[in-house]
């Protein structure tokens, strides 16, 4: 009867016993193809690049075009208004500029041309044109 040699360390046959096995051969892993180039289809973006501009119709009026009849209107007052008599002259004076879409309501009840009366407010204030307090008053840096 032959004699098996046994491991040292789990007692197996070395035929049987990881440790007396060679570790297998690492399998190599797949070599992938290079990705395709993607074609690139003409879109609005890149049509829109080629063509000329077009202006951006808006259905309300943007802070930005409310913040110098703002400083105006507040210049004219001496510098300071309380926020609901600068709203109703700041309508006034933008009457016949204001859009279809200016006198929606928010989802809070406001009127959409005084939301953005306040945040023209918040960009003069950010500027330093304007003074931060509350809301009753809206004043000018001096």
């Amino acid at each position: 009867m032959p004699l098996h040699d046994f491991c040292e360390r789990c007692d197996l046959p070395l035929s049987q016993c990881v440790h007396g096995m060679p570790a297998p051969a690492p399998t190599p892993e797949p070599v992938k193809a290079p990705p395709k180039p993607r074609k690139r289809a003409t879109s609005a973006v890149t049509s829109a690049k080629s063509a000329p501009a077009r202006p951006v119709t808006r259905r309300w009026t943007p802070p930005e075009e409310l913040s110098e009849v703002i400083v105006e209107l507040l210049r004219d007052a001496g510098g300071a208004l309380p926020g609901e008599d600068l709203l109703t002259r700041l309508g006034e004076a933008i009457a016949p500029r204001l859009r279809s879409g200016d006198e929606e309501r928010m989802p809070g009840g406001e009127l959409r041309w005084h939301y953005a009366a306040r945040r023209a407010r918040q960009a003069l204030i950010a500027d330093g044109v304007m003074l931060p307090g509350t809301h009753e008053m809206w004043t000018l840096a001096r």
